[in-house]
């Protein structure tokens, strides 16, 4: 089975698990972490579903004082854009509440990235959707990575990663914060 195939299959998986086993919760415990502390820019996303909630991170971030900026799928990748809370500054598209607004044209002052997964391994690879736009924005991103994961989505087994792949520096569940040593 070719590598395409396995994470596919895994992928619907995994969504099956999460959906079965899925309790809404928190995740603010990355607020108390010293980089998002320390961070003005934060890149994060609008949660949907079943995925690791970032309502409640979001608005604390925008309350904090730091500048939140949200993707937009424009063809094969994300573009980002400044939000300032206001719930009727997104649009839907296909389950995805995307900001609407000019795209940030220069990414470099990006503290942190917030990213959604399904599953992330013991060296920091996620496993997402599966349309490789955050791993795409992973390459070209700067500042300190960390994915939200339910518990029970940290695995102690490698997940399948092409070469393309880039580690995160931490995870999260509501619980717990998972640094990685690269």
């Amino acid at each position: 089975m070719n590598q395409s195939t396995v994470k596919k299959e895994l992928r619907e998986r995994l969504r099956r698990e999460r959906s079965q086993k899925f309790i809404p919760s928190n995740f603010n415990i990355i607020l108390k972490s010293p980089e998002i502390v320390a961070a003005s820019t934060i890149a994060s996303y609008f949660s949907y579903g079943v995925e690791p909630s970032t309502t409640e991170i979001n608005q604390a971030l925008l309350k904090a004082g730091k500048r939140l900026l949200l993707p937009r799928i424009n063809g094969e990748v994300l573009e980002w854009i400044e939000w300032s809370g206001d719930e009727s500054q997104l649009k839907v598209t296909k389950n995805l509440s995307e900001p609407i607004g000019e795209a940030v044209s220069n990414l470099d002052g990006i503290d942190v990235m917030v990213v959604p997964a399904l599953h992330i391994d013991q060296h920091g690879y996620r496993l997402g959707q599966g349309g490789g736009y955050y791993d795409r924005a992973l390459a070209y991103l700067p500042g300190w990575k960390i994915g939200l994961v339910h518990v029970g989505e940290l695995s102690s087994q490698d997940l399948p990663r092409a070469p393309h792949d880039i580690a995160l520096d931490a995870a999260a569940t509501p619980s717990i914060i998972v640094r990685f040593v690269h």
